[in-house]
């Protein structure tokens, strides 16, 4: 495995407001909506500890302190389920936690796009690769996403970008990229292109939330003007950072949940549910009937 910077830090960008899914964010972030039964921010960062990530950066915004209270100990809630022998939510309160010193809080103070984001960590990042994870996509597949992505910059370096399989129709909607050369695990990334018309496509794989970015990115977001939405796009400063630096492509082959939506959030529930021997034999039945009781359209 060649020698290059490991990465050790991830960022998380959670300011956003979550207005889709008013009124229940009104007072509880969108990130803490719970997946079964466990907030949605908790599956993004249990990814990013299986793939080895030491440091966890999330960039915040107002009325999101209930995010940095899940990650810190509830010494009242330990301490009753100590004294009432509840040994086993000791043991997953324990599992989610974060060792002390493990975590970051730094805020966004505009909502200024995905760039400005990223660009609001570049001081506890400092000069190292480091993951960004979309917390809105949750990732389901036996192998972690992030980590199948370390394993190929571990081959490979500079930057790598997670890619997945979308139907050649649904291309306009999404940032696509443009397949090149295969490599061991993934392959080079010839060029990235943000909702290319209908037909235009130059493939159907699109960027589904996880990247490993080189440190230089921070320089390019330092004096980027807005462009879509007249916010500041991590898309534009890859597209800079590609002139300089290779990127590489890997491909997801689970399944993905955009739990920004409300559709993305109710599946991720079933699919999750699912995956739990328990609930999926109780569940099934049940939703086998409520499938049957559609009523078609009209």
């Amino acid at each position: 495995m060649a020698d290059f910077k490991p990465v050790r830090k991830a960022v998380f960008p959670v300011a956003g407001l979550g207005t889709r899914f008013l009124p229940a964010t009104k007072a509880v972030p969108k990130e803490m909506l719970t997946i079964v039964d466990r907030p949605a921010i908790q599956y993004v960062v249990d990814e990013a500890r299986a793939a080895g990530i030491e440091h966890l950066i999330f960039v915040t915004g107002r009325n999101k302190g209930v995010i940095e209270d899940h990650f810190d100990i509830q010494v009242e809630l330990e301490q009753t389920l100590r004294e009432r022998g509840k040994t086993e939510g000791l043991d997953i309160l324990q599992a989610a936690l974060p060792q002390a010193g493990q975590t970051s809080f730094t805020r966004q103070q505009a909502p200024l796009g995905l760039g400005h984001a990223v660009w609001c960590a570049r001081h506890i990042v400092g000069d190292e690769p480091f993951a960004l994870l979309l917390p809105d996509m949750i990732m389901q597949h036996e192998t972690p996403c992030l980590a199948a992505m370390t394993e190929l910059y571990g081959r490979v370096g500079g930057n790598v970008i997670s890619t997945e399989e979308v139907d050649w129709d649904q291309t306009h909607k999404y940032g696509v990229v443009v397949k090149g050369a295969g490599v061991d695990g993934g392959f080079k990334l010839d060029g990235m292109v943000e909702k290319p018309p209908k037909g235009t496509a130059p493939s159907n794989l699109f960027i589904n939330g996880r990247y490993i970015l080189q440190p230089e990115i921070f320089g390019i977001l330092e004096t980027q003007t807005a462009g879509t939405g007249g916010e500041i796009q991590l898309t534009d400063a890859m597209l800079a950072l590609a002139e300089k630096q290779p990127f590489y492509g890997y491909t997801f082959t689970g399944r993905t949940f955009d739990c920004g939506s409300k559709e993305g959030f109710i599946k991720a529930n079933v699919a999750y549910a699912m995956w739990n021997r328990e609930l999926a034999e109780s569940l099934a039945p049940e939703l086998q009937e409520l499938i049957h009781q559609i009523k078609p359209a009209e």
